[in-house]
């Protein structure tokens, strides 16, 4: 049984086999690096790139979510992203003031 459900998800339109499975892996790092980034200086923080990738996410969230075969993968790490980033520009925010 347990090999079925993996040969199931292995062929599937959003497996490992897909640039829908590796795309959310990688795109995993930006979350991985805003949690990093959280104990940086504001100084550092660039609120031109900041923005720009908390709009990407949320456009990319959309897109994950819209798209057929969906993709909770790369819905999840956008998801997941956006706080993030929207946290570091509060900070960047407040440095500035």
């Amino acid at each position: 049984m347990a090999s079925a459900g993996f040969r199931r998800f292995w062929n599937s339109p959003v497996g490992p086999k897909t640039t829908h499975f590796w795309g959310p892996v990688s795109n995993s790092s930006l979350f991985i690096s805003g949690m990093i980034d959280t104990q940086k200086p504001p100084e550092m923080i660039s609120g031109n790139m900041t923005g720009a990738l908390c709009v990407a996410s949320m456009l990319l969230m959309r897109f994950a979510w819209m798209v057929q075969p969906r993709n909770y993968m790369l819905l999840g790490c956008h998801s997941c992203n956006v706080p993030i980033q929207l946290y570091q520009l509060s900070r960047w925010a407040q440095f500035h003031g």
